[in-house]
């Protein structure tokens, strides 16, 4: 795969604003991990090579399991996630799957549960920032880059 054209240099204004809401994000006062897992999962759900390389790394950085990680695609099967992250999960994959799933009253319920109402409108910003990202990203296929391999022995 190549990539079709470089997005941030055909319009940096429209770079500088995704860039802007990263960085509402990014300083919303979100926790860490709440952010990690919006932007894997969206990705995820979403086909982004690009961003699931770069937030499996940073989620990595920061301390969170491999299991944690590893497991973000079948999240519904495993234990691993507590139940804030399980709710939050739910409403990533509603949020991001808005025309399949209408967004039910389910997700918002569970994530009511957990988060207060500024909470959950800076989760959904998180959400529709990583989903602008995944679609440049994918749209314009970005290339992640490749790690080095160990050679064998």
């Amino acid at each position: 795969m190549h990539p079709r054209f470089n997005y941030y240099k055909a319009a940096p204004d429209a770079f500088k604003a995704v860039t802007d809401l990263e960085n509402y994000v990014q300083n919303s006062g979100l926790e860490r991990r709440f952010i990690h897992l919006i932007k894997l999962r969206a990705s995820i759900i979403n086909g982004c090579a690009f961003c699931v390389d770069m937030h499996v790394k940073e989620s990595r950085h920061d301390g969170l399991s491999e299991q944690w990680i590893n497991l973000m695609s079948v999240w519904w099967e495993s234990p691993v996630y507590d139940d804030k992250e399980r709710a939050l999960l739910g409403w990533v994959d509603a949020v991001t799957k808005i025309s399949e799933t209408g967004i039910p009253d389910g997700a918002y319920e569970a994530l009511k549960a957990h988060f207060t109402e500024e909470e959950m409108t800076k989760i959904t910003v998180a959400i529709g920032a990583i989903n602008v990202w995944n679609r440049l990203a994918v749209g314009f296929r970005s290339q992640h880059p490749l790690d080095k391999t160990a050679k064998a022995a």
